[in-house]
């Protein structure tokens, strides 16, 4: 799992590291929580930077692969919103695009914010839910083209639940008691082999790997037909899609 996310949806995640880790503390090395680091690229962008990096992810092979690749960060095998770390251990923590994902958002930040001194930073990041992104418009043409039928999604009570904007994001900061949220939308271009793309849908990874795993064998095909006729005769065999990810950040009161 580790290693075909690494090759597919990692790499896209990878192209926020730079605005997640810029001007992150007023202090150089600081101690930095990244929360959900998967194969530690985040992680690994904080160290370089100079700061003493925790590591945290609930995937135990994500950690492992995580760990050799840099022996200077340490890991630990943990997910929020439940971290086992003390009130103030860090002076900053970030998330990268996980507080989309968890089934409490809410709490998951003011668990990030408890774990970060007063004056400490704490920095997250999300996909928006609009526009769609060329990468989603990807994938609602592959499963219009073959006639597959998403499973039925889950939404989140409303009480747990924040919209996927920048409002959105500043007020589940401002929720969670972090002072002078603010939230800049960053933008890169994701290129990739459309074979490694496709390795995190067969793997399951994602809303698209999801929805694949979900059909029968003959609509799996499809899918792969569709994608293949789509994906063709690109530039240098690439795919460059355009992303967007919105980085909200806010500082523990103090």
């Amino acid at each position: 799992m580790a290693a075909v996310y690494d090759r597919s949806f990692g790499r896209l995640c990878a192209g926020a590291a730079p605005a997640m880790v810029r001007g992150l503390s007023d202090v150089t090395p600081a101690r930095v929580l990244d929360a959900g680091t998967g194969t530690g690229t985040l992680a690994a962008a904080l160290a370089d930077a100079g700061h003493r990096v925790t590591a945290v992810d609930a995937e135990p092979t994500m950690i492992e692969l995580a760990a050799v690749r840099r022996p200077d960060v340490t890991f630990v095998h943990a997910a929020l919103p439940d971290l086992p770390f003390a009130d103030d251990a860090f002076d900053a923590a970030v998330a990268g695009f996980v507080v989309n994902h968890v089934e409490r958002p809410r709490r998951a930040v003011r668990e990030l914010a408890r774990v970060v001194r007063p004056g400490g930073t704490v920095r997250v990041s999300i996909w928006p839910g609009a526009p769609a992104s060329p990468l989603s418009l990807l994938w609602a043409a592959v499963v219009e083209r073959s006639g597959a039928r998403p499973p039925a999604g889950t939404r989140l009570p409303p009480e747990d639940d924040f919209a996927r904007d920048a409002e959105g994001l500043a007020g589940l900061l401002t929720g969670a008691g972090l002072d002078g949220a603010t939230v800049r939308k960053v933008s890169w271009t994701f290129s990739i082999a459309p074979a490694d793309l496709w390795a995190g849908v067969e793997a399951g990874l994602a809303t698209i790997g999801q929805t694949y795993r979900a059909q029968d064998a003959a609509t799996r095909r499809a899918m792969r037909a569709a994608y293949d006729a789509l994906t063709a005769d690109r530039p240098g065999g690439l795919l460059a899609l355009p992303s967007t990810a919105l980085v909200g950040s806010g500082s523990v009161p103090g």
